[in-house]
């Protein structure tokens, strides 16, 4: 095999698996009429809630909005404000920081662990400060960040669990018992339903989950231009919403997730049983629903161009971390040396659903094949 074709991520071919029964879906919108705020929503808001265990959920515009909008409804009930800390880690995709500032908060980095490449909950406590509010995990690349030890710091400092589950729907967490799903086990969960996700959207999409019933009235009455009824405003609100067609689309992939999930494991376990090459460092065989397939190579870019040239695709997942970034260029002197060396060396490989196991094991043969 010296001449395969590999896409990193094919959403015509991963669509196509379930077309028919998206085509109906939208058709059956469509022809209904009614595109906001109606019965697809209803539907998939209540069966989400459902699959992650939780009492409510709120569709929202996408990711990044549900993020925010946990931090507002905590800023409206007076449990935050301006100034407040909250606790992030520093290797993480820039929008769980972008929730932190948009609010006139103050985003405190942390630190990952190399071996993980999630928030190192044996660091946190020492970033704890008066102005301290909230720790917020990232759920990364498909892996749970929740541990007993984060739960328990939240515990004796008050401070409430954010989860940002934006790449990790249906990952189960067995730090619990009983087992539970990411995005219930904190105050409350963002979640993203960009369509390269596991659980993807053909556009944009996001949802909350919570079991908090004033947070969940706080958090939809704001997204709904601050209103619970209509043309009455109780806050300075927005505009953010799943539509119907996204939500209709994503009752349908809900269906197939855990489906999906599985195939995605099965590649990730012979990816790590069977890529045997010194200059990979390979992720931990956990638990997770490989939302990315993440590789650590000293030599990453000349890494990514020989992948390319043998017709594999990938993506670095990030090559710039957030304290980098020009956007928060009051950070760029500071020192983050694992979540550095991670950016720096880090290459995500084809992993999802529709992958051939042709096509897995000629992955596996040019990585071995690397020198």
């Amino acid at each position: 095999m010296d001449n395969m074709k590999v896409d990193y991520l094919p959403l015509k071919r991963i669509t196509a698996m379930h077309a028919d029964e998206i085509h109906e879906a939208i058709d059956h919108v469509v022809d209904g009429g009614w595109y906001l705020k109606g019965n697809a929503t209803e539907t998939f808001e209540h069966d989400y809630a459902e699959y992650i265990g939780t009492r409510h959920c709120i569709g929202v515009a996408n990711g990044l909005d549900a993020l925010t909008l946990i931090l507002r409804a905590y800023i409206e009930e007076g449990i935050m404000r301006e100034g407040d800390e909250v606790i992030v880690p520093a290797n993480t995709y820039i929008a769980s920081i972008l929730s932190i500032t948009e609010n006139r908060l103050v985003p405190v980095l942390v630190e990952p662990r190399v071996d993980t490449f999630l928030i190192d909950d044996s660091l946190i406590e020492q970033h704890i400060t008066p102005r301290t509010r909230a720790i917020m995990i990232v759920h990364l690349y498909g892996r749970c960040a929740y541990t007993e030890k984060i739960s328990e710091i939240c515990r004796r400092h008050v401070l409430k669990l954010i989860e940002d589950n934006a790449q990790a729907h249906g990952t189960m967490c067995y730090a619990v018992t009983p087992y539970r799903k990411t995005g219930s086990l904190g105050d409350a969960a963002a979640h993203s339903f960009y369509p390269g996700k596991n659980l993807g959207a053909l556009g944009d999409a996001g949802a909350v989950t919570t079991d908090d019933d004033h947070l969940a009235a706080t958090i939809r009455s704001i997204a709904n231009y601050g209103s619970s009824r209509k043309y009455v405003f109780d806050y300075v609100g927005r505009n953010s919403r799943i539509d119907e067609l996204q939500a209709a689309v994503l009752s349908v992939k809900l269906r197939y997730l855990d489906e999906d999930n599985l195939r995605r494991k099965e590649i990730a376990t012979r990816y790590i049983d069977n890529i045997i090459n010194p200059l990979i460092r390979l992720p931990e065989k956990t638990e997770s629903v490989w939302h990315i397939f993440p590789i650590l190579c000293e030599q990453r870019d000349r890494l990514q161009q020989y992948l390319a040239d043998k017709g594999i695709g990938t993506v670095i997942h990030y090559p710039i971390p957030p304290h980098k970034q020009s956007c928060y260029s009051e950070w760029n002197e500071q020192s983050y040396p694992i979540t550095e060396i991670i950016h720096s060396q880090e290459l995500s490989i084809p992993c999802h659903q529709a992958m051939s196991d042709s096509e897995v094991d000629y992955v596996i043969q040019q990585i071995n094949n690397f020198a």
